[in-house]
């Protein structure tokens, strides 16, 4: 046993090396860090002495999703993803669907010993997609925000019901059941309704229980222990725990501008950025180091025809979701408009292409490839089941890498870059709002103070000193009003120790004020979720400064 636990650890470190080096390599080289480690991974599987890893399917379903689904969640707005909720799901269950049936229709003609239930299962293993690097891209060279928000939200949802597809694949194919319609129907409400149900469940009872705590190494473990929790409870009531983890996380980073306080929000956002991005990192190094793995799986073809295989295929995955983009953005756009309202016109070609192109397949297809069965009910051998997780390995390296090194100056060419909607205008609104509110709760202050020290006995100077601590604090707030550009330190310098703690006072309240403001904007869908953390991160980061000087 302390061998094997030897060997285990031994094995993490050189992969969590192996995340630096390659983390480090695609800063310097400005490539999105999934692309660098994918193919850094794959370079490190010739080298001789390096172990072996395999792709534990029970790992990244239990241990590396829920986190990861959980940061997607929480960093997602709620108001695009509720605007855009129609074409995310003609993406995310749409595309799914015709994914399989083209997989499922067509798979035969080119892959020999295919008929269509074995079709169903490749199909539903290859449908998922991983929005990691393409929003990374997009982000990176300014694609619209409304193609961007579309992928995150597509990202979050695809997963279960490519999983649910698989799940019937599977039954079909291993146990030889023909289910219903009717049963089809109910699998898939109760995997959804009840999913959700159990994520917003869990999310109001950590709500209840952090509105108790004050404590940042608590809370942030707590949040950690969060989306296994939702994982778990949904995956053992046989409900859907991806829509479990996402139904949790939307719910309380909803909520999280009223239990959170500034010092912990801080300390969560750098605990959450690290810990996603040594988990992504794992995940696409273990990946490309999968290639020895899925070789040695399949010996009876030789590596031409393999890699005729792995390029027919993954060109005819791209394909598909093209195929898709333009109806199902029409009738996505037709529901949105005729019965929605929402005045939104119809994505142009290129940006349907564009949208087309960030097809990138991930984890989640070699995982579900690696864990079908090797044999079926009577004791036959799966004989196409090697052949799966070869495509399913060859989509994800030829979508990833190919599309995503790609993507940039396909964006480029086709005058997308810097296109994406910037929200100036709504942010600089929201933000004059925040500061004037709290120009006039200043002034309010200022007044009771004044009416306060009216009879009071208190020397001129003490008034002096009194006043220039409302005054000093309006000046900046009227600064800022004037260029939002910059952020204005509050100076305090030359007050008495007993005005100081006057001027943190009333900056702390003001503050509140701010935060509180913000908050309301969004609830008033006048600002996104996004701007809101953007907001609450400054705010916080001014209050972390009283808190040291005090």
């Amino acid at each position: 046993m302390p061998s094997n636990v030897h060997a285990a650890e031994l094995v993490f470190l050189l992969l969590l090396l192996f995340v630096v080096m390659f983390g480090l390599l695609a800063k310097k080289l400005k490539t999105p860090y999934p692309i660098v480690m994918v193919i850094g991974g794959l370079l490190l599987s010739f080298l001789p002495h390096v172990p072996n890893v395999e792709l534990n399917p029970d790992l990244v379903f239990f241990v590396i999703l829920p986190p990861l689904l959980y940061s997607a969640a929480w960093l997602t707005s709620w108001r695009e993803f509720s605007y855009n909720l129609v074409s995310i799901l003609f993406l995310a269950f749409g595309l799914v669907t015709f994914t399989v049936l083209g997989v499922t229709a067509l798979g035969h003609f080119f892959l020999p010993g295919f008929d269509w239930r074995v079709g169903l299962v490749l199909g539903a293993v290859v449908a998922p997609t991983d929005a990691i690097a393409a929003t990374a891209i997009a982000k990176r060279v300014g694609l619209p925000k409304r193609l961007v928000d579309i992928l995150e939200g597509e990202s979050l949802l695809n997963d279960a019901s490519a999983l649910l597809a698989l799940e019937f694949g599977l039954v079909l194919l291993v146990g030889g059941m023909r289910p219903t319609f009717a049963f089809g129907a109910f699998r898939l409400i109760y995997l959804t309704a009840i999913g959700i149900l159990i994520g917003l469940a869990i999310g109001a009872i950590v709500h209840a229980v952090e509105h108790r705590i004050d404590d940042g190494p608590i809370e942030i473990a707590l949040s950690i222990l969060t989306p296994y929790v939702a994982y778990l409870t949904a995956d053992a009531l046989h409900a859907s725990g991806v829509l479990a983890v996402v139904a949790c996380g939307l719910y309380l980073s909803r909520q999280s501008s009223h239990y959170l306080s500034p010092a912990v929000r801080l300390q969560a956002w750098a605990v959450w950025e690290s810990l996603t991005f040594v988990l992504n990192g794992l995940v696409f190094v273990l990946i490309g180091l999968q290639l020895h793995y899925v070789l040695s799986s399949i010996r009876d073809h030789n590596l031409g025809t393999l890699i005729k295989y792995a390029a027919v295929f993954s060109a005819f995955l791209i394909l598909l979701r093209l195929i898709w983009m333009f109806p199902g953005a029409y009738f996505a756009n037709l529901i949105r408009r005729r019965i929605l309202h929402q005045h939104e016109p119809l994505p142009g070609a290129r940006r349907l292409f564009i949208l087309g192109w960030t097809g990138m397949r991930g984890v989640i297809s070699l995982a579900a490839a690696i864990a079908l069965p090797q044999t079926f009910e009577d004791g036959t051998p799966f004989m196409q089941r090697s052949m799966i997780i070869f495509l399913a390995f060859s989509a994800i390296l030829v979508t990833l890498v190919l599309q995503g090194l790609t993507l940039p100056p396909l964006v480029r060419a086709l005058g997308l870059a810097g296109s994406a909607s910037s929200h100036s205008d709504e942010e600089e609104a929201a933000r004059r709002t925040i500061l004037t509110v709290a120009l006039e709760h200043l002034e309010g202050l200022r007044e009771k103070d004044r009416l306060r020290e009216k009879d009071a006995r208190g020397s001129d100077r003490a008034k002096s000193e009194l006043a220039e601590v409302y005054d000093d604090l309006a000046q900046h707030y009227r600064a800022r009003l004037a260029d939002l550009n910059e952020d204005g330190d509050p100076s305090a310098d030359g007050l008495a120790p007993m005005f100081y703690k006057q001027y943190v006072e009333v900056s702390r309240k003001l503050l509140k004020v701010e935060r509180q403001t913000a908050v309301q904007l969004r609830n008033q869908r006048r600002i996104s979720d996004e701007f809101l953390r953007e907001l609450e991160r400054e705010l916080d980061l001014s209050e972390s400064k009283f808190a040291k000087r005090s």
